[in-house]
């Protein structure tokens, strides 16, 4: 493959990014939504709670699922069938009529959002050259935050005129753009090769992830590597703005100034690290990010004046979530292009599924001791990423994808 990307390489990259801001922007309007939801259907709080969990339920489910089917059958193919189902389910959720339809109407329709990630981030990768493949990863990855960016901005404005329902009609329209991208891509040229070459593989791809003793080493460090990512990433959203109101009774985070400006910063982190883990590799750049992490969440929870901290929590922000822009990238070069999905789609939710408890341990730590120890305790979480970094994680960069 030559080192300039292509224009399918370009269509791809958009077709997954979109799908990823389509991801990030339903849930951040989920949760905006949930009290005037609440108010209509009569919902008590557990209920509506249910309808957040439940669509994370579903998007595991259909992460690893789809991610399977796609190794199967095509990324583009599988691709538009979750972008289908994700569509036509969130636009019945503008029509429901109580809990239990609205319940089923989410969960199916977070089934198909769960193979966004890890199919797109297998389609970049394999539609860009070795050289700037994480940089490639790092552009799918801003996806999320670019939708979650454009929740933030315009349901305050929209919710208010159009109501609920409409909004979930309006969940409709980043589905429709990644369709419509999607629809003029074919297969990426490693993945027909590989079908054309190959029977249908003996082992699942499932099978694949633990194939033989090296393979599994990879596999649980980079379960280690996107459980601390999304522990670290729930715990610090959910609990630093509390930290800031409650103990040092700022009111910068009512304006939602600090939440934004975090929020940017973690754009520019993974911005930066695909840049860098394509300049001096995979390991050096996790290994540097990782030990950013443990220093500004110390230095963070130290710091008392409100502008000072504004600043900091966008390299905060920077170094906690910037590693999101390589995790596509590396297990893109880890497995073979028959499991290739599935390993993006199993092992990201594998670490999401263990960081959904951030916030829970967040919480008991400062409920039984104090904030200062449970942002130490985070601070130590990415120590224990350092380790899983330097004996767990090989380095891949420039390997040409098989």
């Amino acid at each position: 493959m030559s080192n300039k990307v292509n224009s399918y390489g370009w269509k791809a990259l958009m077709g997954s990014a979109v799908g990823y801001a389509m991801d990030g922007f339903d849930l951040l309007i989920l949760g905006f939504m949930l009290s005037a939801i609440s108010v209509d259907l009569a919902l008590s709080p557990a209920q509506a709670g249910s309808l957040v969990t439940w669509t994370l339920i579903g998007a595991v489910a259909g992460g690893i699922v789809f991610g399977a089917l796609s190794d199967k059958y095509g990324r583009v193919r599988v691709l538009t069938w979750t972008i289908l189902l994700f569509a036509v389910f969130t636009g019945l959720c503008a029509f429901a009529q109580g809990y239990w339809d609205l319940l089923i109407y989410r969960t199916i329709a977070g089934i198909g959002l769960g193979g966004e990630f890890g199919i797109g981030m297998a389609l970049a990768a394999e539609a860009w050259p070795a050289r700037h493949r994480a940089k490639a990863s790092s552009y799918v990855a801003l996806g999320w935050q670019v939708g979650v960016l454009a929740a933030a901005l315009l349901t305050p404005l929209f919710l208010p005129v159009i109501g609920w329902r409409g909004m979930f009609l309006v969940g409709i329209f980043p589905a429709f753009v990644a369709w419509f991208l999607r629809a003029r891509l074919h297969e990426p040229e490693v993945f027909v090769k590989k079908q054309t070459v190959t029977d249908k593989p003996k082992s699942s791809p499932f099978k694949l992830l633990v194939k033989d003793k090296a393979t599994a080493k990879v596999s649980l460090g980079v379960v280690v590597l996107t459980s601390v990512q999304n522990f670290g990433y729930y715990g610090i959203m959910i609990w630093l703005p509390n930290f800031l109101s409650k103990q040092l009774g700022f009111s910068l985070t009512k304006s939602g100034v600090w939440t934004a400006v975090t929020i940017f910063g973690m754009m520019a982190g993974i911005w930066i690290f695909g840049r860098l883990a394509d300049k001096i590799g995979r390991k050096p750049s996790f290994l540097l990010f990782q030990a950013g992490a443990v220093i500004s969440i110390i230095v963070y929870s130290q710091l008392t004046h409100p502008t000072v901290m504004l600043f900091a929590g966008a390299a905060l922000g920077a170094f906690v979530n910037g590693m999101m822009g390589g995790y596509g990238a590396l297990m893109s070069e880890a497995y073979p292009t028959e499991a290739r999905a599935t390993a993006q789609n199993v092992l990201f939710n594998l670490g999401r599924a263990v960081g959904g408890f951030g916030p829970i341990v967040v919480g008991a730590v400062v409920s039984a001791y104090s904030f200062q120890i449970a942002i130490g305790f985070l601070a130590a979480i990415y120590l224990l990423d350092m380790v899983a970094t330097l004996f767990l994680i090989p380095e891949l960069k420039g390997k040409a994808l098989d």
